[in-house]
């Protein structure tokens, strides 16, 4: 039977321009599903950050209350401790450098444990109990480590004042207390001030630790949004913010402490 030559090649070459527009449309939808569905997911984790961003910032604020409250108590106790440290009694200069040494190099985590299980949950004042928190016991537990790099610190900066000063103040019959208060504590401070914003600096990043003793702080703040969510994505997410709070806090301290080595530096 004859048949036309151009038919074979003319029906194929009908039907491929269709198929192929075909495949790209379903191409196409499928790349624009795939890219809404990307969309969505990243848009419900951003959401549900936005969501849990009140109860980060207040759980920030307990970390930041907890690192003033240590690297105060820290700062008045090793400006007790650093005198002791140049003291003419020599068991009590033994006692000061034991003291700094075992805390100086105690790790954080351990510090915090310690302070936590051995102070006790309650104080018994007569008939009535007064609670010991575990944010305080957190609180103790850097603030030993502060002490003893504050009295280190401060020992550094008397033996940085030159010894004349301290002859001129015997002259002018000042007592030794007096002398440290009114004569050496001033020049001090300025010589102090760089390396103690360091200090509280790493007290700052510590207090992410006592989230492991139950504190409710802005690390335990982030798992209960991680297991609450229930996302990878999200879970990724919030750990990057907790990070970039803590940088955000953190890195103006170290920024102006080296604008501060660099002024007294010239001063």
């Amino acid at each position: 039977m004859a048949t036309d030559p151009l038919a074979t090649p003319e029906g194929p070459s009908r039907r491929r321009p269709g198929t192929l527009a075909a495949l790209i449309a379903v191409a196409a939808l499928l790349a624009l599903a795939e890219r809404e569905l990307a969309a969505h997911t990243h848009n419900t984790a951003l959401a549900a950050l936005v969501t849990w961003a009140p109860a980060l910032g207040k759980a920030l604020l307990v970390n930041i209350g907890i690192s003033v409250l240590a690297i105060a108590i820290g700062t008045l106790t090793g400006l007790v401790l650093g005198p002791l440290l140049l003291s003419a009694l020599v068991p009590v200069r033994i006692a000061a450098r034991a003291y700094l040494q075992v805390f100086r190099n105690a790790p954080l985590l351990v510090l915090i444990y310690f302070s936590t299980y051995v102070f006790p949950f309650e104080i018994p004042l007569g008939a009535h109990t007064l609670p010991f928190p575990d944010w305080f016991k957190v609180t103790l537990g850097l603030a030993l480590p502060a002490s003893a790099n504050v009295a280190e610190i401060f020992r550094g900066a008397i033996q940085s004042i030159p010894h004349a000063q301290w002859d001129a103040a015997r002259s002018l019959a000042f007592r030794r207390a007096q002398v440290y208060r009114w004569i050496i504590l001033p020049q001090c401070v300025k010589r102090m001030l760089p390396p103690w914003m360091n200090l509280y600096a790493s007290i700052t990043m510590g207090t992410a630790l006592s989230s492991l003793v139950g504190v409710h702080d802005l690390l335990d703040t982030a798992q209960v949004a991680s297991n609450t969510v229930a996302r990878t994505d999200f879970t990724v997410l919030v750990y990057f913010a907790v990070l970039g709070l803590f940088f955000v806090y953190c890195y103006p301290i170290a920024r102006f402490t080296r604008y501060l080595e660099k002024h007294y530096a010239f001063s």
